[in-house]
């Protein structure tokens, strides 16, 4: 095989892994923290790319760690037998190899951006990992799961003002419910499964029914938290068009998914969501440019 052509097949696998593509749904709310934060400061082109690397690194960091983590029981659950660590296409030690990388990188960046983000660098770091191993005791691993990711947006903001501005974590809470909402309904494709292995996941331990009305309460506090960034921020008609837009989404998403037909949850998962949060970062960047500019 063409070493370029190996290179290239490598790290598609190691992207399947992490599931880089998925980090669409969480860096548009980065950088709509960004957005907002250039109306209060200074932006600069090397601390963009440094708050981007220091992102993917920590998600990176954080999904290689769940990925061996879970790899036991990703071999024995049919849906994800097939992940490249089960399946033998990524070793422990290789995947282990990464997340350290990832870590250091994430902690070089976040000490770049300045002391304040080098001091936080390691508790946040630790508290993504920490997701890995809350669906063996506590219900609430969906929320914790929204919590990690919702510190992004809020970090952002910390690295390039300095300060933590109340009003930012708006914006987290979006993202916060955002995930929890939608990891709730991906859990009920495994809820025979996470019984049988004793996990802790809502749809396991409350049953599909209560764990889709749970999923649409908590999506229904996004919808506020959305429509809330527009006092906070002074937002005005075009991001409240892009807010209904998005409501609109969760609404489908929940209509898609069905106590008795789960089947429509990957096409809310991997694309309505992204759209999402695609929207929001559209809603506020386009409201801003053609209110104010930059």
């Amino acid at each position: 095989m063409v070493p370029l052509q190996k290179i290239f097949l490598t790290t598609l696998t190691y992207g399947r892994m992490i599931k880089f593509s998925h980090s669409v749904f969480a860096l548009p709310f980065v950088l709509s923290a960004v957005v907002l934060a250039s109306m209060e400061t200074r932006l600069t082109a090397s601390v963009l790319a440094l708050i981007v690397a220091a992102v993917v690194a920590a998600r990176t960091a954080a999904m290689g760690f769940n990925r061996i983590v879970d790899a036991r029981m990703d071999a024995g659950n049919p849906r994800t037998a097939c992940r490249e660590i089960p399946s033998g296409h990524i070793s422990i030690r290789s995947a282990s190899l990464l997340v350290f990388l990832s870590g250091i990188l994430f902690i070089l960046s976040a000490a770049m951006l300045g002391p304040l983000c080098l001091s936080l660098s390691i508790p946040v770091l630790i508290f993504l990992l920490g997701y890995s191993f809350t669906k063996r005791f506590t219900l609430l691993c969906h929320y914790y799961l929204g919590a990690a990711i919702a510190l992004a947006p809020a970090a952002a903001w910390v690295a390039l003002t300095g300060t933590l501005t109340p009003k930012i974590l708006l914006l987290s809470a979006v993202l916060f419910t955002h995930i929890a909402g939608f990891d709730i309904l991906y859990a009920c494709q495994d809820t025979d499964f996470d019984r049988k292995e004793g996990l802790h996941s809502i749809p396991a331990r409350l049953g599909i029914r209560n764990a889709l009305r749970l999923a649409r309460l908590t999506h229904l506090f996004c919808a506020c938290f959305i429509f809330s960034l527009s006092p906070a921020f002074g937002l005005g008609t075009v991001y409240m068009g892009f807010a209904l837009l998005i409501c609109g989404l969760l609404i489908l998403e929940h209509r898609m998914v069905r106590e008795n037909d789960l089947s429509a949850i990957p096409m809310a998962f991997f694309h309505v969501n992204s759209i999402i949060s695609l929207l929001l970062f559209c809603g506020i960047f386009l409201d801003i440019w053609t209110g104010r500019g930059f």
